[in-house]
């Protein structure tokens, strides 16, 4: 399957996830990440708002935000930022994605961990996105040195998974199921 076919085939079957199940699956996700070392160690933690159709992140950006200082992605033209959450400043923004305010923008630098989202992983943590290139670009900036966590749905591992020169690999998956 080419990037498109795989890209819509994840759709279908993430948007057929019943939410119950999308909420019970998301908690074990989020959950696998919190007990990664990395986590336990980070100072600074990236994450993003969730759209409808991947793990939903609510639960996990309030709790994490209580014991960490968490960023989350604005996207500004053709780039994307990671400023401060703070959910009373939140926003519809890009791609209608809630976004923070730009005023504490935190550099590649300074991030200790950073959960990526993706239409689908390998095993060996290979992504594929949604095709626009905000995280690889981000990941790619000189200073950036965060631990990766990939985050899916257990149906989006697959081993099949055009890679492009670009593309960066995560450092592990979380997709709450035990492997």
């Amino acid at each position: 399957m080419n990037k498109a076919q795989i890209r819509k085939r994840m759709k279908s079957l993430n948007v057929a996830v019943a939410p119950e199940e999308r909420i019970r699956i998301s908690e074990r996700i989020f959950r696998e990440v919190e007990n990664l070392p990395a986590f336990k160690a980070a100072q600074i933690v990236a994450f993003f708002s969730s759209l409808r159709d991947e793990p939903s992140t609510s639960e996990a950006l309030e709790r994490w935000s209580r014991e960490k200082q968490v960023v989350v992605p604005r996207v500004e033209g053709d780039i994307m930022q990671f400023y401060t959450y703070n959910p009373a400043t939140m926003s519809d923004g890009s791609f209608g994605i809630l976004e923070p305010n730009p005023t504490d923008l935190c550099t590649p630098g300074k991030i200790d961990l950073i959960v990526v989202p993706g239409v689908a992983f390998s095993p060996a943590g290979m992504r594929l996105g949604r095709g626009k290139g905000f995280y690889d670009k981000y990941m790619s900036q000189p200073g950036f040195h965060a631990f990766k966590a990939g985050v899916c749905y257990p149906h989006q591992v697959t081993d099949e998974i055009p890679v492009d020169p670009h593309d960066i690999p995560v450092d592990c998956l979380c997709y709450g199921q035990t492997h």
